[in-house]
């Protein structure tokens, strides 16, 4: 035998885990390599392998440090400044116990999967099988025994109830995608076709005013100190005879000198000729709902044809009006015209941009396509005009539920009126800055719907309409879009997900966690093309956003107590530079030329005392408050825990998007997103 050769020996050929291997003789230190290619490694090259080690190891530690360190300083001072005021205790004090109930399930499922955690280490660096349950005379000691029971209880009963309920959302999700894909393709032909909602008719005669119908503007606004003096110049900036045209300022206010200087604002427009009216609700319920109700009940409305609805945040051009009303010219079967929105400050922040993407979406898409090809889609509340006789057909204003204006919308279909969305007529507002808005905002907007659906659902089924029209109401307008959507995006991703890391045998194919998902944030993203570059933070944020919509859909559905608040919108009264610049001109036109300002001496000083009180208020420093969320942050831990799970089974697709998503959900728990409220 050659002294460099090998001989390898199988003692048991059924066990291949048992190998000899002999190398050289006993004298002999040649080893295996050939003589050409052994190298000596020199004691500096072996010392310098060492520190080399030992540096790297050091730079990893000291990042590793660095980087907890300052997270760990965010959180506390997160901590520290999230004490809530004394009306925000009393309203936590007052909310139903009932809201508790989902980050009490979500404290529990984190308390199990940390466990569940720490067994998976021990079991993985015991190196344990972790797939095959190995024979009883094979198991050392109770530990392993417990963990091999808990593998054959986990196969034969946990997963397949995991796989169920995980293949039940994968269709619902695949349902809703081939939704989104359809109406993608519907906006597609419309651009493809050049397809837009065509007027009968001439235009009105501009020496004529009279050829004009009578058209009220409505701004129903409360404690909108920021907007409500640029959205009442917006609507007696309009391109309108004044004597067709009058304008309603709906104030709600609490606020004794908000309602002067609102009421101020009003009177100083009525001097410039305007004809426009303040009211104030002595008796303040419905909501917005109530309001408007309240206004339709005046005697002089039966003179108008049509109504404009603008909240309080809008600022219509001066064309708004000659844009939209031509539309019901000639079509006495249109009771709505409904413009899109546009935003001034949809690049404010990144939780802007990641809105705007959404709402250009829903604009662009969903209510384009439903508008041409349905004729129907939901009312947005503001930003339309309505014919008087269409609402008064439907019932007019309801304060049963928090979305009046889907509410009317669905009674109005119901009675066979037909609805236009112009999409070429825009009008500016404002998006929610801070995450604490935004998310009351969308609460509003997921609890209400359900609500909705669950009083109108009799009047649907008993109503004379087709039942194509019936049918796309009740799968497709409310189940599929408002109820299914956030429903299966929050148990597919945020519970099924991490839920599989720790039983493997109902592990979610990769199509499902990235694939698809990605394409339908790609379709979602095609109307605001400039927004590309936030394709991966706008997919992280709607997983992110599903706790607070899945939170919303149950509390509309069974008409928990959460389901019926209304908080206005915080808003911060940004206007886009032009508009404002304009609005200055025209009226220094109008003051050169006609307008004397005629307020007595009692009325000069109480304005100038308002303005100083509102100087000081603006003037004071505002301290930055931080909220945190605690449904948010036990997710975060959640989906990075079961990160750290998936480190052992080595998965990468997986890994990367727990990963992530637990570090979004844990950015926007501690507050970090949008702008802070003050």
């Amino acid at each position: 035998m050659a002294p460099s050769s090998v001989v390898v020996t199988i003692e048991k050929p059924n066990n291949l885990s048992v190998v000899q291997i002999n190398a050289a003789t006993a004298g002999d230190d040649s080893p295996l390599l050939p003589a050409d290619k052994q190298k000596a490694a020199s004691p500096k090259q072996f010392t310098f392998s060492i520190l080399l080690k030992i540096y790297r190891a050091f730079s990893c530690i000291s990042w590793l440090a660095v980087g907890s360190n300052s997270l760990f300083k965010s959180i506390k001072k997160r901590v520290s400044q999230s004490e809530a005021s004394a009306d925000e205790v009393e309203e936590q004090d007052m909310e139903p116990r009932s809201r508790g109930k989902l980050y009490n399930f979500i404290k529990a499922f984190l308390a199990i999967s940390i466990g569940a955690l720490v067994v998976e280490v021990v079991a993985h660096y015991n190196k344990w099988n972790l797939n095959l349950v190995q024979p009883p005379w094979e198991v050392q000691g109770l530990v392993q025994w417990s963990y091999m029971a808990w593998l054959s209880f986990r196969l034969d009963y946990i997963a397949p109830t995991v796989m169920m309920l995980s293949q039940f959302c994968i269709v619902l999700f695949l349902i809703q995608s081939l939704d989104r894909l359809v109406l993608c393709l519907g906006c597609f032909w419309i651009k493809f076709k050049k397809l837009k909602p065509q007027i009968n008719g001439d235009d009105y005669d501009v020496e004529d005013p009279s050829s004009f119908p009578m058209v009220l503007v409505q701004i129903p606004m409360c404690n909108e100190r920021e907007v409500y003096a640029t959205s009442i110049g917006a609507a007696c900036q309009l391109d309108w005879p004044r004597d067709r045209l009058l304008i309603q300022v709906l104030d709600d206010s609490d606020d004794p000198n908000l309602q002067l200087m609102i009421n101020e604002e009003v009177h100083s427009w009525r001097q410039k000729g305007i004809n426009i009216i303040y009211r104030h609700r002595l008796i303040r319920t419905g909501y917005k709902a109530g309001n408007l109700k309240s206004a339709m009940g005046c005697d002089y409305v039966q003179d108008y044809e049509f109504v404009a609805i603008l909240d309080a945040d809008f600022q219509p051009n001066p064309d708004f009006l000659q844009l939209t009303i031509p539309h019901f010219k000639g079509k006495p079967e249109v009771g709505l015209v409904q413009a899109r929105w546009s935003f001034v400050n949809k690049d404010e922040n990144l939780l802007s941009r990641l809105q705007n993407v959404n709402l250009c979406f829903h604009f662009e898409v969903e209510q384009q396509v439903n508008g041409m090809f349905l004729n129907f889609f939901g009312f947005n509340g503001t930003a339309g005009v309505w014919r008087i006789k269409a609402l008064e057909d439907s019932g007019g204003w309801l304060e049963r539920t928090t979305v009046e204006d889907m509410d009317i919308a669905v009674r109005a279909h119901l009675n066979g009126w037909k609805f236009v969305y112009l999409n070429d007529v825009k009008v500016l507002c404002e998006l929610p800055e801070s995450y604490e808005a935004y998310k009351k905002q969308q609460h509003r907007w997921h609890s209400g719907p359900m609500q909705l659906f669950r009083l109108c659902l009799p009047a649907i089924l008993k109503s004379k309409i087709s039942m194509w029209k019936k049918a796309n109401l009740i799968f497709l307008f409310f189940l599929l879009r408002k109820l299914i959507l956030p429903f299966y995006s929050f148990t597919l991703f945020c519970i099924i997900l991490p839920l599989t890391m720790f039983i493997p045998e109902a592990e979610l194919p990769l199509w499902v966690i990235c694939y698809v998902p990605i394409f339908m944030s790609f379709l979602n993203i095609l109307p605001s093309p400039k927004s590309f570059p936030f394709l991966v933070p706008y997919l992280l944020f709607e997983n992110t956003m599903s706790v607070t919509k899945f939170n919303a859909m149950v509390s509309g559905l069974f008409q928990l107590g959460s389901s019926y608040e209304w908080v206005v919108t915080k808003k911060t009264g940004r206007s886009s530079e032009s508009d404002l610049l304009a609005l200055a001109e025209r009226e220094s036109n109008e003051e050169k030329t006609t307008m004397l300002r005629r307020h007595s001496e009692s009325g000069l000083e109480l304005l100038s005392k308002l303005k100083e009180v509102e100087a000081e208020v603006a003037g004071a420093p505002k301290k930055k408050k931080n909220r945190l969320y605690k449904k948010e942050l036990g997710l975060a831990f959640l989906l990075l825990t079961a990160a750290a799970r998936s480190l052992l089974s080595a998965h990468g697709v997986h890994f990367y998007f727990l990963l992530f998503q637990g570090l979004s959900f844990l950015v926007v728990g501690l507050d970090l997103i949008g702008e802070q409220v003050s």
